[in-house]
């Protein structure tokens, strides 16, 4: 199973929680009561993003948080970046050298369709998207995604 880790899972929530209104400043403790999550976390996270430059920071008694351009300019695939390092299903997804069948290996290529199939998907979805009622149904054409990544 593919899954994303708690923090990264967080840091997604926290972002779009930022992203909501995005001229604000959050507090670091005002977010952990409003999104559920205990404040070291929060803390945690935060540093995390804004080192990634996805949030930005001001100092002082009224500082905070907010998000470090427009909501619709920062994709998941940045934020998941910020907090797992690059995206890669498998070790060839990112470096050929990390992986010792690589020189036999006839699916590599096919990995790393793969790999930028699902690399386009998060990128093409923005906090602005997160923040927005869910859809019933995702409507996404993997023929189309298919074409488009070639």
């Amino acid at each position: 199973m593919l899954r994303l880790s708690k923090l990264t899972d967080y840091a997604i929530v926290i972002a779009c929680h930022c992203a909501r209104n995005p001229q604000a400043l959050h507090n670091a403790a005002e977010i952990s009561s409003s999104v559920g999550i205990a404040l070291p976390t929060v803390q945690k996270v935060l540093k995390r993003l804004t080192q990634a430059g996805i949030l930005r920071s001001e100092r002082g008694a009224h500082g905070g948080y907010l998000l470090a351009a427009a909501p619709h300019q920062v994709s998941v695939a940045r934020v998941i970046a910020a907090l797992e390092g690059p995206i890669g299903l498998t070790e060839c997804s990112l470096a050929e050298s990390q992986c010792r069948q690589a020189d036999g290996c006839d699916i590599r290529g096919n990995w790393t369709l793969i790999n930028r199939a699902i690399q386009a998907a998060l990128e093409a979805v923005s906090l602005a998207d997160m923040v927005k009622p869910a859809p019933r149904e995702i409507p996404i054409s993997l023929g189309a995604l298919h074409a488009g990544l070639r």
